[in-house]
């Protein structure tokens, strides 16, 4: 019989005092003195699991990727944060602790910080790692030509100074009180300064506790032991990530012992599953919204955007798409930083205000529109759009959908090339982590966004600056109420993942960024 367990029923009461303490560890503007920082790493905290076995994950999509710097598909993502390893990490609580650097100095006025790196640590070819892979790695990211999805978190970096292998120096225009949190995305991993994008396309050569020992397209990827890797030696011995045609196959294959944990999209399918399992359900910071590209088409006008926001009810879309389990969102869902999503031009669906919206745009006589949509990078995706748009039908605005296969879907997104889009966005416990690519008019995501402001630049601008946690978080209030009072994008609501795991697994934790780094310490029994 399938076990469930509830986490929590509600992601900012779960994770409030989570990212109030991340925010101690990654405060650096208002210091009086240099700061050091040393903690444990994630593996640390976590107890020892059992060693051995050969453990398959389901998945729904074959990984696209497997080069860090431009992973933006989720399960390439977290295949390849199992991989790669990032200066920083986040424990289980998202608490900035330790990675590749053992710790770390931040100077007076917050403007460089010096990482102390970990002695002993070698790539998967047994080569060294020091302070060289390090700046190699990151000035290859702030290259524009490379064309790196975290681009804009390296921003404010302006040199890196390697006074010796163990010690890097990160110079800043200006302090960035997020940056430390930020760097732990596995975009931003620390690859060999022998290695290129081409190299690592076809294999990986990580610091990490997995290294790639095949990849079959559309059937599987498999993970080898690290027997190299610096931290405590992950129990697996093999970890495949076994690509089948929907979570209800992915269902079926675990309650036939063929597959020991996936993560599922849908509560439905999640209950299905029966022999020997144990589903927990956890909030995410995660959110599905309704991209508008501000540059394309109809989106170009502000009161068609605004029409199309008061049109929609987000809690009956969630309703009909994921039986009602999640939170109505604002932009911003970093605890610490949460929107209200009252605070929007129609916190309830209002049509009277739709239509007068559409009247000012030109449009009295109704609107046709176009969105796309990914039919296999995660569950409830095709619910949602149909949801959406028979919610804009009775405001007469037709959406017309056009349904992609996932790859396509990616390249066109991330080329901007859409009008409006039905996309499930990964959040962070940092606004700047999670927006500053897309807003700024010199984020490196702007053209998926579709929108940026001078006003918009000055606020990200203060709130990477801002030590103080009162006055920052009232500068994503306003980061937010633009976002909103322009109707940007139309934020829907952030849900759960329900993370099935057989009860031979021990040692996984799951994370409500979504990770799924703790396969790192995760065993069958």
């Amino acid at each position: 019989m399938t076990q469930l367990n509830r986490q929590s029923a509600s992601p900012i009461k779960a994770l409030a005092l989570a990212s109030a303490a991340a925010m101690v560890l990654v405060g650096c503007a208002a210091a009086d003195e240099e700061q050091e920082t040393v903690a444990p790493t994630a593996s640390e905290t976590q107890e020892p699991a059992a060693v051995g076995g050969n453990m398959v994950v389901g998945i729904t999509v074959d990984p696209d990727t497997i080069f860090p710097w431009k992973a933006t598909q989720f399960q390439a993502f977290r295949m390849l944060e199992n991989v790669y390893d990032t200066l920083t990490a986040f424990d289980a609580d998202l608490n900035v602790v330790p990675g590749l650097a053992e710790s770390w100095e931040i100077s007076a006025d917050g403007t460089s910080i010096t990482f102390d790196l970990r002695d002993g640590v070698t790539f998967a070819d047994g080569s060294s790692f020091g302070s060289e892979d390090v700046k190699y790695s990151y000035e290859a990211i702030q290259d524009e030509e490379n064309a790196a999805v975290a681009r804009s978190t390296l921003g404010g970096v302006t040199s890196i100074e390697t006074p010796d292998a163990d010690t890097v120096v990160l110079n800043l225009a200006t302090a960035d009180v997020g940056l430390l949190a930020n760097l732990t995305s596995v975009n931003l991993a620390i690859v060999s300064s022998d290695d290129t994008e081409e190299s690592l396309s076809t294999a990986t050569n990580g610091t990490g506790p997995f290294v790639l020992e095949s990849r079959t397209a559309g059937q599987n990827v498999v993970l080898a032991r690290n027997s190299s890797y610096w931290g405590n030696p992950t129990p697996l011995d093999t970890l495949e990530f076994r690509v089948l045609p929907d979570e209800a196959a992915i269902a079926a294959a675990m309650s036939a012992g063929n597959v020991q944990m996936a993560v599922f999209s849908d509560p439905i399918t999640a209950r299905t599953v029966s022999g020997g399992v144990t589903v927990n359900t956890t909030p995410q910071l995660s959110y599905h919204a309704l991209m508008l590209n501000a540059r394309n088409g109809s989106m170009t006008s502000t009161d068609v955007r605004l029409a199309i926001s008061c049109a929609i009810d987000r809690q009956s879309v969630l309703d009909t798409a994921l039986l009602g389990e999640g939170e109505v969102t604002g932009p911003i869902t970093s605890p610490a930083f949460k929107s209200d999503p009252n605070a929007r031009p129609c916190p309830e669906r209002d049509l009277a205000k739709s239509a007068e919206y559409l009247a000012a745009s030109g449009n009295a006589g109704g609107l046709e529109i176009d969105a796309i949509v990914a039919q296999d990078l995660y569950a409830g995706a095709v619910d949602i759009a149909q949801a959406v748009a028979a919610q804009l039908a009775e405001a007469n605005i037709t959406l017309n959908l056009e349904v992609l296969e996932s790859g396509t879907y990616i390249d066109r997104w991330i080329a901007g090339d859409f009008e409006t889009a039905i996309a499930l966005n990964g959040g962070r416990p940092d606004p700047d982590g999670m927006y500053g690519r897309y807003f700024p008019s010199t984020g490196n995501l702007n053209q998926v966004s579709g929108y940026s402001s001078d006003s918009m630049d000055k606020l990200f601008a203060d709130g990477k600056v801002e030590g103080d946690p009162a006055a920052r978080k009232a500068i994503y209030d306003a980061v937010s109420k633009e976002l909103e009072d322009n109707a940007v994008w139309v934020w829907l609501f952030s849900g759960y993942t329900y993370t099935a795991t057989s009860d031979t697994i021990t040692g996984f934790t799951p994370m409500t960024t979504g990770s799924w780094q703790y396969l790192r310490t995760t065993g069958l029994q």
